[in-house]
């Protein structure tokens, strides 16, 4: 089927649209006026409509020439970007880059390197997801996303590639005013049985799952996040290990209060994951900059390695 709207028409409605005049839009296209004249009477004669009153000195549209010029400049826009990621494409460069943060984190140390990234390759879209625990493998495993960002544990698929960050720091946390706060420490495990605990559930969909903040034994209250485990340990409702970089200002303002267990806590190995067969420049530049980085578990933050 033959289009009856060319980009070669639409280009050329725009430019005498702009210009006023069909001698001006022909000097700015490199062609004669006449070549002018004749797309413009062709597309006319394939729409069967007028797209110019003739009537007037200068080149005005009718009320149809201005409704083809409005959304044939979205086509043309759409053409300009279409091209570009097909270059794009050609150099290497992701049409868009999707990383995966670990619930463990917050998003914020990514940030800056988005912010960086973006000034060397703007046209990249960047596309973030949240997953918690063997969500982050399974995410990348199933190829939802490209880069993982906190992934914890060990690779659970094979191909994967691993860069170690360091070590998030758990510790014991209530809400301020919870009975539990008046006991001397350090607390025995049998103390706490009495209350919920507040547990993260993994996002996995196919893996098996794991579980954060678990205590054996305990009523638990099951929540999608660790934002959303912090709100919960707040208000009372639970008890549980927290990552103490995501609770510097509960603690500061006396949301919550860090208690001393019998146990030690659990140890929390972060990383950087992708798939090794993935060769994206984005990838391989986000790549570059985490390899240099570690996790500061006291700023709860990327920072440089020294």
């Amino acid at each position: 089927m033959s289009l009856l709207i060319t980009l070669d028409a639409l280009q050329t409605l725009d430019a005498i649209a702009r210009r006023h005049s069909f001698a001006a839009a022909a000097q700015e296209l490199h062609r004669v006026p006449s070549a002018v004249s004749y797309t413009i009477s062709k597309l006319e004669e394939d729409l069967g409509v007028e797209l110019f009153d003739r009537r007037r000195r200068k080149a005005e549209l009718t009320a149809i020439g201005r409704l083809v010029l409005e959304q044939g400049r979205h086509i043309l826009k759409a053409s300009e970007e279409l091209t570009a990621l097909v270059r794009q494409a050609a150099d290497g460069w992701e049409v868009e880059l999707r990383i995966c943060i670990d619930s463990v984190l917050s998003c914020d140390p990514v940030y800056e390197l988005i912010e960086e990234f973006q000034r060397i390759q703007p046209k990249t879209e960047i596309r973030l997801s949240e997953e918690v625990l063997g969500g982050s493998w399974e995410a990348l495993s199933d190829d939802r996303c490209d880069l993982v960002i906190g992934a914890a544990g060990e690779a659970t698929a094979s191909g994967v590639a691993l860069h170690a960050l360091g070590q998030v720091n758990f510790e014991f946390a209530v809400a301020a005013d919870h009975p539990l706060a008046q006991l001397p420490m350090p607390l025995p495990v049998s103390a706490i049985q009495d209350y919920p605990t507040v547990i993260v559930a993994d996002s996995s969909q196919h893996l098996p799952t794991r579980s954060s903040g678990l205590l054996d034994g305990r009523s638990r209250i099951i929540v999608p996040s660790i934002t959303h485990k912090i709100a919960a340990q707040c208000k009372g409702l639970g008890v549980g290990y927290l990552p103490v970089h995501r609770i510097a200002q509960e603690l500061a303002v006396g949301k919550l209060t860090l208690l001393t267990l019998d146990t030690p806590p659990p140890l929390g190995d972060i990383s950087v994951a992708w798939q090794r067969s993935n060769k994206g420049r984005g990838l391989k530049w986000f790549i570059e900059r985490l390899k240099q980085m570690q996790f500061d578990a006291t700023l709860g933050a990327l920072t440089y390695r020294r």
